[in-house]
């Protein structure tokens, strides 16, 4: 695919040595327009070259489809339509367009503009190009297994992060028609686990809610097409916390210096979390995206931080008089403790008149540095709850 990158396979030492096993990264937040939705897209719209008069090409999306469907069509010349909800961030709108897409906000939600693009596309005649339930766009992210066989033949296990089901199903049936030995493991948010319950219920399985900061893979109805392909070719499916996602984006940006998103963090989080499962193994986790909003980023951020006990929040009652608070603080310093921030709360119907309660979070190094402090806390008569 011309305009479509090889994206890099790399070897983590860090992260290795950090899990006991050979890790490999497949860097898609490194493709174009910041995820492989796009190989999907391109090699969807491609096959409309086939005819005389191609038509225009129509979607609906709030994210890295819009982008790729976007890129791909204006990269081979067909007019593209994207159909995103009103609420869709203006940075994420101002891509498509920049894309070269011609942008329509319509309804509340997701639904509300499919809805509107296959209205849409009725009256024009243009062609739909779905996120992931078509066998073309199944094919294009499949072109990832491709790349991942031919840098590491070798490979034992490969991850990858799963909302609808495109990228896992196209990924395990490459893997598995060159190598069936490879385990290929697809993971979900525990908040949008629809391809889970279908997976393991052998049922298709929607749900009714996909609540998740991994918006990327935050899907409540997984493809029919997908499904049959992941229930043939898929060895596993797992979950993984928003917490454990959000460590995963910290540890990125701290040791590896890459901007992942959260789906896109996933793979990763369920090797952090499951070290025994892959030891000794050669993993390669699929980094599928890393289209991430600059305003939410801190939120991760310190999501991430209290999940690798860096960040610790503690509830203590204390007198309310001068002096005290200085002498609370007094202890944290000499523990090598950093005070983020302090709540006071006088109005509790359970203090007497001169107590106040007093939240803290403070910055430590890590879970050893946390017990510490709490330690010293409590030697100094304070009676501490971590919140």
């Amino acid at each position: 695919m011309e305009f479509i990158h090889n994206t890099p396979l790399k070897h983590s030492h860090t992260f290795s040595q950090m899990v006991n096993c050979s890790l490999y990264l497949k860097y898609e937040n490194q493709q174009k327009t910041g995820s492989f939705k796009v190989r999907g897209a391109y090699n969807k719209i491609s096959t409309l070259l086939e005819t005389s008069s191609p038509p225009a090409v129509i979607a609906s999306s709030a994210g890295n489809h819009a982008q790729g469907v976007a890129f791909a069509a204006s990269s081979l010349g067909i007019k593209s339509t994207i159909v995103m909800p009103k609420s869709t961030p203006i940075a994420k709108v101002a891509a498509t367009e920049e894309y070269g897409a011609e942008i329509v906000l319509y309804g509340d939600c997701y639904d509300d503009a499919y809805n509107k693009a296959m209205e849409l596309q009725q009256e024009s005649g243009a062609v739909f190009i779905h996120p992931f339930d078509d066998e073309d766009v199944i094919a294009g992210q499949g072109t990832i297994g491709l790349e991942i066989f031919r840098d590491l033949p070798d490979v034992e296990v490969v991850i990858v992060p799963a909302g609808g089901g495109g990228l896992l199903a196209g990924v395990a049936y490459y893997m598995k028609q060159v190598n069936p030995k490879v385990k290929v493991i697809g993971v979900q948010s525990s908040g949008a686990d629809a391809i889970v319950r279908s997976f393991y219920n052998a049922k298709y399985t929607e749900t009714e809610k996909a609540i998740t900061i991994a918006d990327g893979i935050a899907v409540k109805k997984p493809g029919l097409l997908t499904m049959s392909l992941i229930q043939k070719y898929v060895d596993e499916i797992v979950t993984i916390s928003d917490a454990e996602i959000a460590a995963a984006i910290l540890l990125m940006l701290e040791r590896d210096k890459q901007v992942v998103e959260p789906a896109g963090a996933a793979s990763l989080a369920v090797v952090l979390n499951n070290r025994s499962d892959f030891a000794g193994k050669k993993v390669a986790c699929v980094l599928s995206g890393g289209n991430i909003d600059v305003s939410f980023i801190h939120k991760i951020v310190e999501k991430g931080l209290v999940k690798r006990g860096r960040q610790l929040k503690l509830r203590t009652v204390m007198l309310d008089k001068p002096g005290s608070l200085e002498k609370f603080a007094s202890i944290a310093s000499k523990c090598g403790a950093n005070i983020i921030m302090v709540q006071h709360d006088r109005t509790n119907a359970d203090l007497h008149l001169n107590e106040a309660i007093l939240h803290v979070i403070f910055e430590v190094s890590g879970p050893k540095h946390g017990n510490e402090l709490i330690q010293a806390l409590e030697q100094n008569g304070y009676r501490v709850t971590i919140e």
